[in-house]
């Protein structure tokens, strides 16, 4: 990577619904941030969700959504995303399963992809409101596709199943 590529804002969603997830989500996103190429803008509070999609009987999660400006390109930052869910334990055995942290890139910058292995903004982002509305409690003004990220929350069917998780720390803007 040249000391030239740019600095990019951009959105992380992390959840847990397996072992000590209010402390595996705080060690994440330390975890995350722990490198120069990546530098914590904003943190969002902690919501309990229901599990979307998957298996059935799954825990329930707990869901938040950061902000990060970095230098890393697309596939770099998705490499470190892993290694960190990595790092967590996670395992991908089923899809949509029980993990102990699941690290999404949302948004990257302006950066639209539909390359297989990274798809930007992420393609599943404007329906789940366990991504939106924590952002949305982050950032009132943010967008995803030139959409109110608070309105796309208000409308997404999980909706109805989130709430504050008030035993998590919350983080704050840096």
């Amino acid at each position: 990577m040249s000391a030239a590529q740019p600095h990019v804002r951009a959105i992380l969603a992390l959840g847990s619904n397996l072992g000590e997830r209010a402390g595996t989500l705080q060690s994440a996103v330390a975890d995350l941030v722990d490198r120069p190429e990546v530098r914590l803008l904003n943190v969002s509070p902690v919501v309990t969700t229901k599990p979307v999609g998957g298996p059935q009987g799954q825990p329930d999660f707990l869901n938040m959504v950061i902000a990060v400006d970095t230098t890393l390109a697309p596939l770099e930052l998705l490499a470190h995303c892993q290694a960190v869910e990595l790092a967590h334990h996670r395992t991908r055995e089923v899809r949509w399963g029980a993990r102990t942290l699941d690290v999404d890139i949302i948004s990257y910058g302006s950066v639209a992809s539909d390359d297989p292995v990274l798809t930007l903004p992420h393609p599943r982002a404007a329906g789940r409101a366990f991504v939106l509305y924590p952002w949305s409690l982050m950032d009132p003004q943010a967008t995803l596709d030139g959409q109110s990220v608070a309105e796309l929350a208000a409308a997404a069917p999980d909706m109805s199943g989130i709430a504050h998780a008030q035993d998590v720390p919350q983080g704050q803007e840096s």
